[in-house]
Parts: structure tokens; C-alpha cells; sequence
């Protein structure tokens, strides 16, 4: 049976197609320096955000040894929900011990991999779209452009070098984000990534979306002819273009590019927002869609966190919606002063240790 016919005899699935809300128009005639500007962060407006909801390090130690008292609510303001000078990690934190959040859904984006030494996309000079400067690409989505790698597949294998698994190993976030799991918090983990850290520091497969696919699988980007896909890395890996054994089209891993199919596990998520109870967003820049949405379907009266550099999405909003919470910053840095809050740290740290010695060992 060819691959066609393998096609046509699919049952009917859901079908969502990722998008850029910067890439939503052909590759051909695009101001190259379209995306530049509108990724120039507020700067006024994060130092606004970051002053009402971020404390520096002494205030955070003392508010992770305040008594409970400390954070009984007041007759309390409507807008939003952490005063100026407190902490939203501090409040967050505050309901976890409570018991308040048992079912915590993480959104994660390529910051969270920063620490692992894997830059991220869009940080000018250093991201890794920046990188890409020497191909010459009409704007930098376009190396996730599926028409675009057909006439010219070489960017994409570049960027795919730097983000093979095994090149980079998980860092302190990622093994946070296992300790919620092994809490017994984790409802699941939402990752637009495509390094495979979550994966590699041991979140189980049925708590993991990769909503944009992974290296793990590879096929024709044409037909579709599944191909061997350590023989996939090996070509990438050595300069070479891996090529369809039925059409002769270019091979990719599969990794979702614009106007391509998401996976149907990307759907759970409409099982899974509505039931959260607590939503932890951590290093993306939302900007990829349907991805970036997700965050806006959880109840209205579910907390949601934001941990990152700059203020993006909905917590973009001064004053920022009920429930809200923005922690700017280096995010391992606040990821691990989340965890010494909630008791977790030396877990945490243990836990890398432990894992990271079984892989050198092995």
C-alpha cells in the first residue's frame, strides 16, 4: 500500500494548523524589518508591571517567612490582585501550600531552555533567529515555512543541529516542572519546544504536549513516507539533505511548521484548561497561534503566572486582570526562588543530581 492510499484510509480528525500572528502572509515581499519592529518590548510599560509585581531578592526572602496572616486576603482590591510591592510568586506560592492547586497546567516556550544553553528565538543578536542572518531569509519565520524549506531546506537544517536532542541537557526549570509532576500537581505540561529536555529530565510522555512536534519522527515533507529518523539526524548532522525513498522530496523531523497539521494530542487541551486550576506560563513570547491562546481558557476565576523577560499577551493589560500574576526577570533565577518558597528547592536540586549522575553514568 503506497503512502497515498495510507492518507485516504486516515480516520477524520480534528485539524489545527500552526500559526505566526507575524508570519501569516507569504514569504514573497515581506518587510524584512516588519518583525523587528514589532517585537521592540515596552520597556516603560515592563518597569510599570515589574514594580507592582515584583519584589527584589530581600522582600522575597521575607515574604517566603511571613506568617499565613500575611497572606489573608483584605475587603480587597478588585484590580489587580497583588498590591504594589508584593510578590506574585509569594501569593502563588501561598495557594499551592494551601492545597488550592491540584491541577497546575504549565505553557512553556524555548526561555525555559535558555539556562540549557539553547538561545531563543527572538532575542536580537542572540536569538537563534539571528543566527540564521548568514542564509539570507526573507523574515525570520520563514526557516518554519514549509513552502519556503521546499525550494531551500539548508536554514532549517542549521537550526535543527543546534536543537538535536543530546546536544543540551535539561536544567533546574525542567526538573521543577518534574517535582510538580511527582507532587502529584501536574495536570500537564504545554511546550511549544523542540529540544526534548522535558522528555530528557523525565516528565512522563502522557503529562507532555509537544505541541509543535519533536525529532523523535521523521518523514517526507511532501508525502509523508515516514523515514528512519536516526538516519534523518545523521544526514542533518553531516551537511547532507535526507531525501524521500518514495518521491525523492527533502526529509524532515516532525516538526510542525506553519500551515502544517498540530498533533492530536495538542487537543487535550480542551479537556485540560477548563478542569486547571492554576495556569504557569514560563518563557514564550506567545506569539505563535493557536499555541498562544491557550492561555485565555482557563476559568476567569483561575490564577494565572507569567514568568519571563518581558510582559507579553494578555499580561500586556495595565491593570493587569484579576487573578493575574507577572514575575519579570531571569526566569531559572525566579523559577528557583519559586521553589524555595514552596519547600522544593533542595528536591529539586537533588533530583537533577540524581538524574543528571544516572546519565554520565550510563
Amino acid at each position: 500500500m503506497n503512502s497515498a492510499d495510507k492518507r485516504a484510509q486516515r480516520p477524520a480528525v480534528i485539524r489545527q494548523t500552526r500559526n505566526s500572528r507575524s508570519a501569516q502572509q507569504s514569504y514573497e515581499g515581506l518587510d524584512p524589518g516588519l518583525e523587528k519592529r514589532k517585537k521592540q518590548p515596552d520597556l516603560a510599560r515592563d518597569q510599570d508591571l515589574s514594580q507592582r509585581s515584583v519584589c527584589g531578592p530581600a522582600s522575597e526572602a521575607k515574604l517566603s517567612q511571613a506568617s499565613p496572616a500575611a497572606f489573608r486576603p483584605t475587603s480587597a482590591p478588585k484590580r489587580p490582585s497583588v498590591a504594589k510591592g508584593c510578590s506574585g510568586l509569594a501569593s502563588v506560592a501561598q495557594l499551592m501550600r494551601l492545597g488550592r492547586c491540584k491541577n497546575v497546567v504549565v505553557v512553556a516556550g524555548a526561555g525555559i531552555s535558555t539556562a540549557s544553553g539553547i538561545p531563543d528565538f527572538r532575542t536580537p543578536g542572540t536569538g537563534l533567529y539571528a543566527n540564521l542572518d548568514a542564509y539570507n531569509i526573507p523574515y525570520p519565520e520563514a526557516v518554519f515555512n514549509v513552502d519556503y524549506f521546499s525550494d531551500n531546506p539548508q536554514p532549517f537544517f542549521s537550526l535543527a543541529k543546534a536543537l538535536y536532542p543530546g546536544s543540551h541537557r535539561p536544567n533546574f526549570i525542567h526538573y521543577f516542572i518534574r517535582t510538580m509532576h511527582h507532587k502529584g500537581l501536574l495536570l500537564r505540561m504545554y511546550t511549544q519546544n523542540i529540544d526534548g529536555l522535558e522528555k530528557a529530565c523525565g516528565i512522563p510522555d502522557d503529562k507532555l504536549v509537544e505541541a509543535h512536534g519533536s525529532f523523535a519522527t521523521a518523514s517526507c515533507h511532501l508525502c509523508y513516507t515516514p523515514y528512519p529518523p536516526e538516519e534523518a539526524k545523521h544526514a542533518i548532522m553531516n551537511d547532507g539533505v535526507p531525501t524521500c525513498t518514495f518521491c525523492t522530496a527533502t526529509v524532515k523531523p516532525d516538526v510542525v511548521f506553519f500551515g502544517e497539521d498540530l498533533p492530536q494530542k495538542y487537543f487535550l487541551h480542551t479537556q485540560d484548561f477548563p478542569k486547571a486550576d492554576l495556569l504557569i506560563i514560563m518563557g514564550t513570547s506567545l506569539q505563535i497561534e493557536p499555541f498562544a491562546s491557550l492561555v485565555n481558557t482557563v476559568r476567569s476565576t483561575v490564577p494565572r503566572l507569567l514568568l519571563n523577560r518581558h510582559t507579553v499577551g494578555q499580561f500586556e493589560r495595565v491593570p493587569l486582570r484579576r487573578g493575574d500574576h507577572v514575575e519579570l526577570g531571569d526566569l531559572e533565577n525566579t523559577v528557583r526562588a519559586f521553589a524555595e518558597m514552596l519547600g522544593w528547592k533542595d528536591e529539586v536540586e537533588e533530583l537533577m543530581k540524581r538524574q543528571e549522575q544516572e546519565v554520565c553514568s550510563s
